[in-house]
């Protein structure tokens, strides 16, 4: 009768606990004589003096210490005076944005002036350099009173790849942004640039975010001034992931508050950037090799970062490729955030140099120990796999073999019970795909009952009518418009392949998988290569069989998934410090990577200081190649159309290579998937490539670059097409490509039918008639017999057929990755 005013007590948290938690603070007592009792751990006995609650509340009481133990040492990892300087990226998302002004502010804030005359009084001659590159994109400085060192980098506006790789190494993202001038201004705001820019980063996942709000004078007036930074907030705020802070950078005293916040600021770095140690080159230096010119050694110095990096280890320089390490040199920290840290730092130092002291290179100067790999535990640079040209090749059987074999084959004729019927011409190797399957029709003639039996498998064809099969008719180049016209037209040829692809696309959502039958060419020489399936989930496919020359170029697992935790196990020991020849994070190291290219290298030193450079420590077997396999989903801004082997540029992790993928369906509990020619918006599918191998997790942005004549901007630039993350590492993952034969009934009679349009010579007819037909509105059947010499042939399903309906057939054949050409991407500038 109480009504509103019943007592309603808080449901206890337990309720979603397992049991073993909930039983985990119980000790032992009187001796149960329930049922299960016996069962289960070994309860702890009760202390003198306590009871059950006290031992509980200790235990709470223990796991609050272990969790606030585990924050302070990782804030201390992070914004120690032995962690490396935090890395903080201003992203302009507007035009109108002066990033310039405002890091030179920030860089003032910092009392820039005095820390680095200190840095150079006590500096060498490396120091010296790395001070006096301050003027460039990259510039580090300490401010001791926060306890923090900070590096700042600009992205560029306009250029995505750029921005991507800046973001790529920054612990936090400042997103800089104009006050806009009118309530629902986009251009003052965030213009179409930014909002690309924005979208990618999202898509690639970003660290600590923070919001940047730079007014400029000019433009707005003293009174609106409030109001438009406020409005402007609210609406950054709701673009920046949660609890993102939005900060004014107008003054140096805003500025100092910002300084403030990102000394404090708990760092959140990305999963996929924790697993690899790598370095920021903040000093870049390049020394041919006198016996091979053509080769060098790049000497790039940095702070190590995310985790320990071992000499011992591949290196992969973002894009030039991966190498091997001749020497480590830990270096004097060029900008401590105390001197007496550093002037202990050298003190210590002069007991581990191994150079000499009075020596005047530029290469050992400063330089406090040195690591040299061994090279019995070194990591071989190892990208493909060399196959034997004669592994496949067949050696003369012995007699004993020969005599086994013609047992077998008595053997195999004296059980076979009845004969089976197959199409003329069909030989032995093609009636091993043939199953029989019958379709029993009432009231049909005794003469007939031997054609009832159809076949349930596929149809392959023998090695002479596959070599005699014409180009596919998906294949990377489209025969009515070439890229480049004989006539000299260039930009007709491809806006007339644009067309085709526009078409293309158009068609395959229409219907999809279906072509037309050639008349010039048989049906069995043109799909030769085809075979039919009875079901697309159950039917076997043998993963090794036929498999393409360039699949013994690679490498495969036998069990991936343990594979890779077993090298996250071993990357994780160099962590401790007790391995030889590791360099504990925060430390300034000059890595000697050998046999870099001197194009390759000259290409890093005239950009470096625009384009970060970046060296990541490879993990166990990440330089092999193998086939690797993507989730992706198409851009929503991205309207034109992405086909299958498209040549395109893959962005994961600190890797950028050229690929052309071959996109599938994500079928669940199925061995086999579905090969699909466009990437269709709106839902994810399987992007495979050949590539070298890498662990996920692993974020992916894809970039298409727009060619002459294309309507997506100029020439050479790079455009968002597709993102998503790393699936798997599987070679013997199955694509098979689906075609399907359509024709019409030309007459009906119930169950049986007369169909014309699916083939145009009766040979075929009687070549594809072990193959089961199927209708639109679900109607199963079989060939009979052709009619005519023009490919018309008699068919019977199992029930009445309509005659509006359209009979069909359909053919799998299996695809593979295209090779790539020239796997790296090169550096944007």
């Amino acid at each position: 009768m109480a009504g509103g005013r019943t007592q309603k007590n808080k449901a206890h948290k337990t309720r979603f606990a397992s049991k073993s938690s909930r039983n985990a603070h119980k000790v032992s007592g009187e001796k149960s004589s329930g049922k299960g009792a016996g069962k289960g751990p070994a309860r702890r006995a009760i202390p003198t003096g306590q009871t059950v609650r006290d031992l509980r509340l200790q235990r709470n009481k223990n796991i609050r210490d272990q969790k606030r133990a585990g924050v302070l040492a990782e804030k201390r990892a992070s914004s120690s005076s032995t962690s490396a300087p935090r890395i903080l990226a201003l992203v302009p998302l507007s035009s109108m944005v002066n990033v310039e002004s405002l890091k030179v502010r920030l860089l003032t804030a910092c009392n820039t002036a005095e820390a680095v005359g200190q840095s150079v009084e006590a500096m060498d001659t490396d120091a010296s350099v790395f001070v006096e590159n301050k003027d460039l994109s990259l510039s580090t400085v300490s401010v001791p009173r926060l306890k923090l060192r900070l590096t700042v980098i600009e992205a560029p506006h306009d250029d995505l790849q750029t921005c991507l790789e800046v973001v790529k190494v920054a612990d936090i993202v400042a997103f800089v942004v104009r006050p806009a001038l009118v309530a629902g201004e986009d251009d003052g705001f965030i213009d179409q640039a930014g909002k690309k820019s924005l979208s990618m980063l999202r898509a690639q996942g970003l660290p600590v975010t923070t919001g940047l709000l730079l007014v400029m004078l000019t433009d707005v007036p003293m009174k609106k001034r409030s109001d438009a930074k406020k409005s402007t907030s609210v609406a950054l705020q709701a673009e920046l992931p949660e609890n993102s802070k939005i900060y004014s950078s107008d003054t140096i005293e805003e500025c100092q508050q910002l300084l403030r916040h990102l000394a404090n600021q708990r760092l959140a770095t990305p999963l996929w950037r924790t697993q690899r140690p790598f370095v920021l080159a903040q000093q870049l230096e390049y020394e041919v090799d006198t016996l091979s010119p053509e080769v060098g050694t790049l000497h790039l110095s940095g702070y190590v970062r995310a985790r320990a990096l071992s000499v011992n280890q591949l290196v992969h320089v973002a894009g030039v490729g991966d190498f091997q390490l001749s020497q480590v040199d830990t270096l004097e920290d060029p900008c401590p955030i105390h001197q007496q840290q550093k002037q202990a730092i050298a003190i210590k130092g002069n007991n581990m140099l191994v150079e000499e002291e009075n020596s005047s290179s530029v290469q050992t100067k400063g330089c406090i120990a040195v690591a040299v790999p061994n090279v019995a535990v070194q990591e071989s640079v190892i990208v493909e796999n060399t196959p034997d040209a004669l592994a496949g090749e067949q050696t003369w059987p012995t007699e004993e073999e020969l005599m086994e074999a013609s047992n077998d084959e008595k053997t195999r004729l004296s059980k076979k019970k009845k004969k089976l019927l197959v199409p003329r011409g069909t030989s032995d190797y093609q009636a091993a795909w043939i199953v029989d399957d019958e379709f029993e029709e009432k009231g049909e003639a005794a003469e007939d009952e031997d054609e009832e039996e159809a076949m349930e498998g596929g149809v392959s064809l023998d090695e002479e009518a596959m070599e005699a099969e014409s180009e596919d008719d998906d294949d990377d180049t489209d025969k009515e418009g070439s890229v480049i016209s004989e006539q000299g037209n260039g930009r007709l040829g491809l806006s007339s392949r644009a067309t085709s692809v526009w078409e293309g696309e158009i068609d395959d959502r229409k219907f999809p998988d279906e072509v037309d039958t050639p008349t010039d060419v048989p049906a069995r020489q043109r799909f030769a290569k085809y075979r039919g399936l009875k079901s697309l989930r159950t039917s076997p496919w043998d993963p090794k069989e036929s498999l393409p020359w360039e699949y013994a170029r690679i490498f495969a697992f036998e069990n991936f998934v343990r594979t890779q935790k077993n090298v996250l196990a071993r990357a994780k020991q160099n962590d401790t410090g007790v391995q030889e020849g590791c360099m504990n994070t925060g430390l300034f190291v000059r890595l000697h990577v050998k046999n870099v290219p001197a194009a390759a290298a000259a290409r890093l030193l005239g950009s470096y200081n625009k384009i970060p450079v970046v060296a990541c420590g490879l993990l166990q077997h990440e330089s092999k190649m193998s086939v690797l396999h993507f989730s992706v989903r198409k851009n929503e801004g991205y309207m034109e159309p992405i086909k299958s082997k498209d040549d395109l540029i893959f962005h994961t992790g600190f890797r950028q290579y050229h690929t052309r993928p071959i996109f599938s369906t994500d079928d669940l509990n199925m061995d086999k998937h579905k090969f699909e020619r466009f990437l269709h918006p709106g839902r994810f599918v399987i992007a495979s490539i050949f590539a070298p191998i890498s662990f996920p997790p692993l974020p992916l942005l894809v970039f298409k670059e727009a060619t002459l004549g294309d309507r997506r901007g100029a020439a050479g630039a790079a455009t968002l097409v597709a993102s998503g993350s790393l699936r798997s590492v599987d070679p013997d993952r199955i694509i098979l490509k689906k075609i399907t034969l359509s024709g019409y009934p030309h007459r009906v009679s119930k169950r049986k039918a007369v169909v014309r349009f699916m083939f145009h010579n009766p040979e075929d007819v009687r070549w594809f008639k072990p193959l089961e037909l199927w209708t639109k509105y679900g109607r199963r059947g079989r060939i009979r017999e052709p009619v005519g010499t023009h490919g018309s042939m008699k068919c019977i399903f199992d029930g009445v057929v309509q005659q509006r309906d359209a009979v069909c057939v359909s053919l799998f054949k299996r695809v593979y990755p295209k090779w790539p050409q020239h796997l790296l991407a090169k550096q944007y500038s």
